[in-house]
Order: C-alpha cells, then sequence, then structure tokens
C-alpha cells in the first residue's frame, strides 16, 4: 500500500498538559518536568496546595446590619473573600493557587478549550486570566487560540476549610479539555486545600492577645495593670507588636473563645503565603467569639466557626484552653510535622469536646487530636497541667507537667525545718479581698489537700504515661514543674482563698455557665463519695499555665507562695524547673484578675506565632 501523504493524514489530537505547583516551590514548572510527577494525586509531602479564601482583605464584610442591629453568627461568618464571585484586589489575588496550561504553539485557529472542576466543585473556584483582568470560570467558559496557544493562567481557590473528610476530603480536580478538528483531549490536576493548623511552641511568638475591662472599680484596676504588666513582659521578650486587645464583650478568658491557626502554601520565590485563621469555640452562645469577626477578620485574618454541636456536649470541654498542641514529632511510624493537637476528656462520664469540632480538626489530615483524661480538674483544660518548651534536644522540645508531689514536698520540707506557721500564701489582701490566712501546718492538716493533690499527681502520671507513649518522649525529656491543687473552696480543703466565677467578677453572664455548669457537676460526683470522682483546680497559682515568649523565654503567673529567708519557695523551685530546661522565667501576677477564678496567665491570653515554615517539612 502507498503511504499517505501528510495532506491527506488524519489530524493528531492535541496533547493537552495542565500544571500546578506539585512541588511547592511557589511556580507552576510548564517549562520541565518537576510539576508532573505526582499532579493526579496527592500525598502529605507532595502534591498543589490551594487555600480556603476565607479572609477579608478589603474589609469590604459588614458586622451589623440595617439599623445598626447586630448581624447574627450566621451571616457573620458567611462573608469573605471566597463568599463572592470576584478577585477582590492584590491581596486576594495573592491567595489564589496558580494552575497553568502547557503552551500549544501549533494549535489549529479552529480550536477552543473549556474548564471543569471534575471533583470538589462545590467548594472550589476557578478564575481565568485574561488581558482585562480575572474572570470567573463558568460552564460557559471557553479559551480562545491565542489563550492555548500562549498557555492558559488559572488562579484556584477554595470557599472553606474542610469541615468534615467523608464529606469533602479537600481535594480538587480541574480539567483542561481542548477541541481541534472535530476532537477533544484533556488533561486533569489535583489540587487539595491546605489543612488549617494550630500553632506549637517551636514557632516564635509575634504579638499576644488580651481582653482589656474598662470601669474603675477595684476588679477592673486589677486587671487594667494585668494588662500593662503583660505588655511589658512581651516587649521585654523581644515582641515588637502591641497587644491585640478584646474589649467589647468583657470576657477576660482570652485563651478559651478562640484558637489562633493558619493555613498556608507556596508562593512566588518559595516564600509561604500564610492567611491567619482563628478558630472560634464551639460555644455558640458565647458572644466573645463575635469579636474575632467584627475587629481581626481582615487582611489575611479570617475566622471559622463549627456549627452543629448539641446542647448535650459540655460546655468548658470546648474551650480552647482545652487545645494545645505538642510539637512536630516522628514516632511509631507516624509522623506529624506541623505537630499534634491534644484535648481534654472527662473519661469517668464520657464527656467529650464537640464532635464538630473533633471532626473539623481529624479532617485536615496533619494533627490528628489526641484526648488525655481531665476528669479530676474542675474547669477540664489540658493547659492546666501540661505544656511544651522548646529545648537542646534531638527532638527539639520537651514535656512540661506541673507536679503535685513536689509541691506538696515543698510543704513537708518547710515545715520540717520549722517553718509550719508560716502562711502558705504572701499576696496581699485588702479591705475586699483579704488575704488567705491558712499556714503551712493548716494546709498540711486539711481533709482533702493531701489527698487531692494524690490524686492529681496520679491522674497527671497517667496523662504523662500516653504522651510519653504517643511522641516517644524519654524521661530525660520531661520537665516537672512543683503544683498543688485543690477540691474547692473553705478551710476544709485547705483553700481560703474567695473564689470568683470562671469568668471572673463582673463578666458576661454567658460565659459564667463554664464555671457553674462544672460546680453542679462536682457536687453530684462528691455526693457519691468516690474519691476518684473529685475535681480540683490550682491552689498555688498554676505555673505551667504561662506563656511561652520565645525558645528561651517563659512568662509565669507569680506564685505568692510561703515566704521563708526572704524568698517564696514556690517560685525559687518554679524557676529552677524552667532554667533547667534553659528557660529564663518571669513572673506575672494574675492572683485576683484569673487565678481566683480558677484560671492563669496562659488562659487570659493568647499568642500569635510565626507560621512562615512550610507545614509539610519536618
Amino acid at each position: 500500500m502507498a503511504p499517505v501523504s501528510p495532506a491527506f493524514a488524519v489530524e493528531s489530537p492535541a496533547q493537552v498538559d495542565l500544571r500546578a505547583d506539585v512541588n511547592r516551590d511557589g511556580r507552576v514548572d510548564v517549562s520541565g518536568t518537576t510539576d508532573t510527577d505526582g499532579e493526579d494525586s496527592w500525598a502529605p509531602g507532595r502534591g498543589a496546595v490551594f487555600l480556603p479564601n476565607i479572609d477579608d482583605d478589603s474589609k469590604r464584610c459588614a458586622v451589623k446590619g440595617p439599623g445598626g442591629k447586630p448581624l447574627p453568627d450566621a451571616k457573620l461568618a458567611a462573608c469573605n473573600d471566597a463568599s463572592d464571585a470576584k478577585v477582590n484586589g492584590a491581596d486576594d489575588l495573592a491567595d489564589l493557587a496558580r494552575v497553568r496550561s502547557v503552551p500549544m504553539a501549533k494549535l489549529p485557529a479552529t480550536a477552543t478549550g473549556t474548564l471543569r472542576v471534575v471533583n470538589g466543585g462545590k467548594n472550589t473556584r476557578v478564575f481565568l486570566k485574561h488581558t482585562t483582568g480575572w474572570a470567573l470560570v463558568t460552564a460557559k467558559t471557553r479559551l480562545s487560540t491565542a489563550e492555548l496557544r500562549s498557555g492558559a493562567e488559572l488562579g484556584v481557590e477554595s470557599t472553606d476549610v474542610i469541615r468534615d473528610s467523608k464529606v469533602w476530603d479537600g481535594r480538587a480536580v480541574i480539567r483542561l479539555t481542548v477541541t481541534s478538528g472535530g476532537k477533544s483531549t484533556s488533561d486533569d490536576v489535583t489540587l487539595r486545600v491546605a489543612p488549617l493548623l494550630t500553632h506549637h511552641h517551636l514557632q516564635n511568638a509575634q504579638q499576644l492577645m488580651v481582653t482589656k475591662v474598662p470601669g474603675k472599680d477595684d476588679y477592673a484596676r486589677r486587671q487594667q495593670a494585668f494588662v500593662k504588666g503583660l505588655a511589658a513582659q512581651a516587649t521585654s521578650a523581644g515582641l515588637s507588636k502591641p497587644l491585640v486587645t478584646f474589649e467589647k464583650y468583657g470576657d477576660i478568658w482570652a485563651q478559651d473563645f478562640v484558637e489562633p491557626g493558619y493555613v498556608s502554601m507556596a508562593g512566588p520565590g518559595g516564600r509561604q503565603q500564610v492567611m491567619r485563621v482563628m478558630l472560634r469555640s464551639a460555644q455558640a452562645d458565647r458572644t466573645a467569639g463575635r469579636e474575632l469577626f467584627e475587629k481581626l477578620r481582615g487582611n489575611g485574618v479570617g475566622v471559622v466557626q463549627v456549627s452543629g454541636v448539641r446542647d448535650s456536649e459540655e460546655w468548658t470541654l470546648n474551650s480552647m484552653g482545652n487545645l494545645e498542641t505538642i510539637p512536630p514529632y516522628s514516632h511509631g511510624g507516624r509522623s506529624f510535622p506541623a505537630g499534634r493537637i491534644i484535648m481534654g476528656e472527662r473519661k469517668d462520664n464520657g464527656s467529650k469536646p464537640a464532635q464538630a469540632m473533633r471532626t473539623l480538626l481529624k479532617s485536615q489530615g496533619s494533627q490528628d487530636p489526641l484526648l488525655l483524661d481531665t476528669s479530676w480538674l474542675h474547669v477540664g483544660h489540658v493547659d492546666e497541667f501540661v505544656q511544651f518548651l522548646p529545648a537542646d534536644t534531638p527532638r527539639g522540645w520537651k514535656i512540661a507537667i506541673a507536679d503535685p508531689d513536689a509541691g506538696l514536698r515543698l510543704l513537708r520540707e518547710a515545715k520540717a525545718a520549722g517553718h509550719g506557721k508560716t502562711r502558705m500564701f504572701s499576696v496581699p489582701g485588702s479591705k475586699d479581698l483579704p488575704a488567705p490566712k491558712e499556714t503551712i501546718d493548716q494546709a498540711l492538716a486539711s481533709k482533702w489537700l493531701v489527698a487531692d493533690n494524690t490524686l492529681a499527681a496520679k491522674r497527671i502520671r497517667a496523662n504523662l504515661a500516653v504522651l510519653m507513649r504517643e511522641t516517644g518522649a524519654t524521661e530525660a525529656e520531661v520537665v516537672r514543674v512543683p503544683a498543688l491543687y485543690t477540691r474547692g473552696t473553705g478551710e476544709e480543703s485547705g483553700d481560703s482563698m474567695p473564689r470568683l466565677t470562671r469568668m471572673g467578677a463582673g463578666q458576661a453572664p454567658d460565659a459564667v455557665r463554664e464555671y457553674g455548669q462544672q460546680k453542679e457537676l462536682s457536687r453530684h460526683r462528691e455526693g457519691g463519695a468516690a474519691a476518684e470522682s473529685v475535681m480540683t483546680s490550682a491552689y498555688v497559682p498554676g505555673a505551667v499555665n504561662g506563656v511561652v515568649l520565645g525558645r528561651n523565654r517563659y512568662l509565669a503567673p507569680r506564685q505568692w507562695g510561703p515566704v521563708i529567708g526572704g524568698k517564696d519557695i514556690f517560685t525559687t523551685a518554679v524557676t529552677a524547673a524552667y532554667t533547667g530546661a534553659g528557660m529564663k522565667v518571669s513572673y506575672l501576677d494574675d492572683w485576683h484578675t484569673y487565678h481566683v477564678g480558677m484560671g492563669e496567665v496562659h488562659c487570659g491570653t493568647n499568642t500569635l506565632r510565626d507560621a512562615s515554615a512550610a507545614w509539610w517539612k519536618p
């Protein structure tokens, strides 16, 4: 058979090649092959990433409705840069992940292209770059021959974070189809939404957040003094940015109504394109969370709130003081390069943090939450007994753990040395807030204090064993910090402090419920005479409930312990524990502002940390 001349040969279909930043170097390679391997799959260490575009770069989202009425929470949360079909300026454009088609220079003039999101379309929006700007890709969008010949550029955003991986796992598959001469060919590329991650203490602190209470009464003045002292501590630690102050709703527990997090992808030059995400606590009636939308949401800052929280789910466990993050580690065949979340649960009655929140956190696929037993604590937050410290170890960090045995030992040694008549607390009193009167002898002789701390030590040891098993941390990587706990108020418990509610004096009634629910639960359990069901809170201000300000800087609550020989024995012991771990420790008085409300410095503050490192790299 004679060969077919080229003039009569059947035209080969055009070779379509759609590419994304698979190797995460901040650029899409259309001339080489660095972004071809793995473009149709996704793994934690390789695969194209796009952002949930939930910030408000141009501050266009309203916070009030007609007539100045407050917007409902759902409407507050519904507005962000991804809630419209526009690219809202250069900052918004920077949040779009790029996808490009390889130029098809020899394409016939009659060729056209179409784009379609074949997976994840409900949560994915694609824009096409024209000479006149960026346009939303719809079913009617057609790419011209000229655009295909020169190579098309797309911008991709997600309209939300991953909420439930069983509903949507965050993957989007984009397909470019080119039709020429009656024949069509296609190519797909896969992207996945960047996981919403929480901060860990190896990330440098950049800015502190705290609630500022207005007024001139004694409590307001003390709280304002706390804020002033916090600002001074931040400056001393080298944090140049001013405090972020919450001032609208009077909820002093700035740690509890929000957990700062972030999402990021590789940007130009390999730098990370980072968006802060404020994760609102799963407490729908905690109005302080509204200020996250009203004050913080903006350029580079988004807010996420969960829905579907059941009334039966325990209120206090949903506070974000009950969410901390183990720094990055690998152990037992599992790797957590962005760290791993810990949360408290009440194993004695089966209460856990809200299922909707746990599902969201687990669905990110990066920080699989580990639950610890906080049944023995009134408030039930993990930050009441454990924290993680940067350290010069192969692991890069140590576990700091509250040690009630060490606290009791300090008292017993003082008594044995003849100081039993020394007052247990050195905090000065006032007319309205008298100083506690008990002595070391009275504390050790109280009906409950020794038993409560024996129980607390047992529960803490059990939780520490879980952490060591999961992370591989050794005994040499544990920092034991003296602590004491108490079950309640009254001389019979060794606690004569005037206790406020968990919210503190004069605070918003919706959040008083946190303490109230636990008080009712405590009475119910103690009525059963089960020693293992006793719940406690810090007796001496909880030193581990402080703020890691830097790699070697730590801010603890002032101890106000017994003063012997001119020195506070708890301050001396706590300082020695942190100094031994390579930390310079300073102190801030929180006795009348937070401690008597069953919280400490950490409970009353929050921290924005550096998120510039790639979350997928160890």
